[in-house]
């Protein structure tokens, strides 16, 4: 990946994930968090919950620090969120399972 394309990649991601290390630990370690996703079992922990503890140390990460391998899970994140921002259902979304997933993988979309 050239210098272009990780700067772009970085800028993307930082546009999507609207919440920051400390809301997004919190948000990951409640209920509603982990009651929504795709699992492999009942047990598992779903792809999205998965996702947001790995923002959660992008976050951490100076861009300098960022590895190729870093830069394709966030433009994974950026993919996500576009796709089901486009999905957004009618009406008061503050506790639907759309938002709730959607925070999984850092964005809620109550944010301004």
């Amino acid at each position: 990946m050239n210098a272009d394309e990780r700067e772009t990649a970085y800028r993307r991601f930082r546009d999507a994930v609207n919440m920051n290390v400390r809301q997004l630990e919190r948000w990951l370690g409640s209920d509603e968090s982990k009651s929504v996703g795709q699992k492999k079992s009942t047990r598992a922990e779903s792809t999205g919950h998965q996702s947001g503890r790995r923002i959660v140390a992008l976050l951490r990460k100076r861009k300098a620090e960022l590895t190729d391998a870093d830069l394709s899970h966030m433009r994974k994140v950026v993919g996500y969120v576009a796709r089901h921002m486009a999905q957004r259902p009618s009406g008061d979304v503050r506790e639907t399972r759309w938002r709730y997933s959607l925070m999984n993988w850092g964005h809620d979309p109550l944010t301004r």
